[in-house]
């Protein structure tokens, strides 16, 4: 064999062994690296799973009323990577158009695919025979796409009357890309009622989606109130919809579907009747507060916040317009103020008494002159005169400012902070609410931790056992100490979750009370009694007597604080009673921004709640209904008159001005602080929704390439 056919040889050997070596390659690509790949090319049925969101659990008051429930929404929504599939599959190409869009402060052209535009020649038509065709935003479903492709369906319609579901249902299977679903829809039957305990919703995340799913629908998840701290109960189980598809994106059935199933329902311990009473009694002020709780459990009854809103319009997500109205209200609306900071006054002389009980100073007498001095420093009683020689009966009953400060500043402000942690001040009660506020007790590690280089001079001890100076306290706060008085001495943590409903396992965890017994800390239940007893007199003749009701006895105790809102110099007035006086049962708190004093502006409305609970007992029902929100208003307030008041006519001091605070400086600002609302989810989109129109491409633009 000549040598030139050798190499003839050689070559088509090498030849056919490199191409051997090319075809072996894009064997392995093809049946092993891309085998998924073009498995989906070929054509083939397919199963595409879908999953739905669960069912919210329900939220009840005590006694079964509905507070957050369900009804039926029908939905229809567009997985629009399937409509551009099957515009592909008709016209061989993508639709696209060209549009100017701001980059680095320059406007450039933009090739983008023109997906309003394919559903608009593809679906809308076909919809429109049927008269099943509505308005939608071009605009939202462009930043849909581009965000989420095909996963997260586009809603097109969620409106939907049963009869057009009806027939929905029957031609959406010749739709490519078009899907229904009956959901549920949350709604808060009683409007405004009750929001700030009960909250509300927002839309899913739709950036936490987890792998496997070719059409996901999130759960909607609590942002405030209950739908917020039991969010993980009320969430259903998912549901999961297999549906076999054609080659051609088209719908031939069913192969599984596993529903989603309801959340546990969870059930409060509100009265909603006591709640609508305190909600309507409450909107005699502008910004206030009130709790009710059952004294010999430590359930909360009631918890009422004005201004308010109704959480229905965050449902599915709230509109700029309905937002800013919310946002711009100056007395802002979305604060639970009965889980807030205000500055205590002279409810804070109630644990003062309790520090001086423990601590062998029940039986203390002591000088009132009009005044006390620390040093330069006079820190004035309401009654610049002076109250005389008086007991702790006495001193309850007038509001003595020097008589608790002496308290104070015997003991020292170390066993003060003690008496008032252990009497659950400065510190979150626990109860199941978010952006609770834990209130302010001076000279504990966490006020020295954030007022550093400040001391606790004998001034600021003092001023501890009358509320003032750096003091702070929440309305719930305050309901439980009272709660601890009236009842003997148990303690109870504030509760507002009554039992929970598993509705999958029929199974109900009741909630119980938990707390102690002041006994086992050295307080004696009948140095309470001269506490209780001090308060019946504030109430029948004293700076409390315009919260005692026609023939019924109670015990309470007013405050006045020295504050600053928004600049302006104010109080915050208090009133915290219990009652009835023999047998208590109830604890009504009221604290009212920008009010005159506790005795005119909160003792009415304390007033008022009582005896609305005592004709409960009595058998007298209350219409519960649906509330509008309530805007609440900035006016400064110096007296409410609500009916008749038998006792006006009695000539007694009304008690605390509430202006000590200005003699050491330190003034409480109470200003309200917009950061500390929920933030709810926006639809920038929902006031201009209305147009399906999509920009054209121009004679001289031409697509790119799909």
């Amino acid at each position: 064999m000549n040598s030139r056919f050798r190499y003839r040889l050689y070559i088509l050997t090498l030849l056919i062994l490199l191409g051997t070596g090319v075809l072996l390659s894009r064997l392995f690509k093809m049946q092993i690296e891309k085998q998924e790949y073009y498995k989906q090319k070929v054509p083939s049925h397919k199963i595409v799973t879908v999953r739905e969101p669960g069912v919210r659990g329900e939220i009840m008051d005590r006694h079964g009323i509905k507070l957050a429930t369900n009804s039926q929404s029908y939905i229809v929504y567009f997985n629009l990577d399937e409509v551009r599939k099957a515009y592909v599959e008709k016209h061989g190409k993508s639709l696209f158009r060209k549009e100017l869009v701001n980059r680095k402060g320059a406007k450039k052209a933009v090739t983008r695919v023109d997906l309003p535009g394919m559903v608009n020649e593809l679906v809308i038509p076909q919809l429109a025979k049927f008269n099943l065709d509505a308005k939608y935003s071009a605009k939202a479903m462009d930043g849909h796409y581009l965000t989420h492709g095909g996963l997260v369906p586009f809603v097109y319609r969620k409106d939907l009357p049963y009869d057009e579901f009806a027939v929905f249902a029957e031609q959406s299977i010749d739709l490519p890309g078009v899907y229904i679903s009956a959901s549920p829809h949350r709604e808060y039957p009683l409007g405004a009622s009750c929001s700030h305990v009960i909250g509300f919703i927002k839309i899913w995340k739709k950036g936490d989606i987890p792998k496997g799913f070719l059409h996901y629908i999130g759960d909607p998840y609590g942002e405030d109130g209950i739908e917020k701290s039991m969010n993980d109960d009320l969430t259903g189980r998912e549901g999961i919809k297999e549906i076999l598809k054609n080659e051609k994106g088209k719908t031939i059935g069913m192969v599984d579907y596993q529903p989603p199933a309801q959340g546990s329902d969870v059930y409060l311990t509100i009265d909603a009747e006591v709640q609508q009473l305190t909600e309507k009694v409450l909107e005699n002020v502008g910004k206030a507060a009130a709790v009710v709780m059952d004294c010999r459990t430590g359930e909360v009854l009631a918890m009422a916040s004005v201004p308010n809103y109704d959480p229905n319009d965050f449902i599915p997500a709230i509109t700029e317009k309905r937002y800013s109205v919310y946002r711009e209200n100056t007395a802002v609306p979305l604060m639970n103020r009965a889980i807030s900071n205000f500055a205590p006054g002279s409810t804070f002389k109630l644990p003062a008494a309790v520090a001086g009980a423990k601590y062998g100073l029940d039986g203390m007498s002591c000088g009132c002159p009009g005044y006390t001095m620390y040093g330069s420093i006079k820190i004035k009683c309401h009654k610049h005169s002076g109250h005389g020689t008086l007991r702790l009966l006495k001193a309850i009953q007038l509001s003595c400012n020097p008589y608790f400060m002496k308290i104070c500043n015997i003991l020292g402000y170390k066993k003060m902070v003690e008496v008032y942690t252990m009497l659950g001040l400065g510190q979150q009660t626990g109860i199941m609410l978010p952006r609770e506020n834990a209130g302010i007790v001076p000279g504990s590690a966490r006020w020295k931790e954030n007022n550093k280089g400040k001391r606790m001079t004998p001034a600021f001890t003092g001023m501890m056992g009358i509320g003032q100076g750096f003091c702070q306290a929440t309305p719930l706060q305050i309901a439980s100490l009272v709660s601890t008085i009236a009842n003997g001495g148990k303690h109870y943590k504030p509760r507002i979750i009554n039992k929970v409903h598993n509705t999958l396992t029929g199974k109900t965890n009741q909630r119980e009370s938990k707390g102690f017994d002041l006994k086992l800390e050295g307080i004696k239940s009948e140095y309470l009694k001269h506490i209780r007893k001090g308060m019946k007199l504030a109430a029948d003749a004293g700076t409390a007597r315009r919260a005692k009701p026609k023939d019924i006895d109670i015990g309470a105790k007013t405050g006045t604080a020295q504050t600053t809102d928004q600049g302006i110099k104010t109080h915050v007035a208090w009133t915290a009673a219990f009652a009835p006086y023999d047998n208590p049962r109830f604890v009504v708190v009221v604290a009212v921004k920008r009010g005159g004093s506790g005795g005119k502006v909160a003792g009415p409305i304390v007033r008022t709640i009582i005896q609305g609970l005592i004709d409960k007992e009595a058998g007298k029902r209350f219409r519960i209904a649906r509330s509008e929100p309530y805007a609440g208003h900035q006016k400064l307030i110096e007296e409410v008159t609500i009916g008749e008041d038998p006792l006006a006519s009695i000539m007694i001091d009304d008690g605390e001005t509430g202006d000590e605070a200005e003699a050491v400086g330190v003034t409480a600002d109470t200003t309200d602080r917009p950061a500390d609302v929920p933030k709810p989810s926006i639809d920038p989109e929902a006031d201009s929704r209305g147009s399906q129109q999509t920009p054209t491409l121009g004679e001289d633009e031409q697509p790119s390439s799909p």
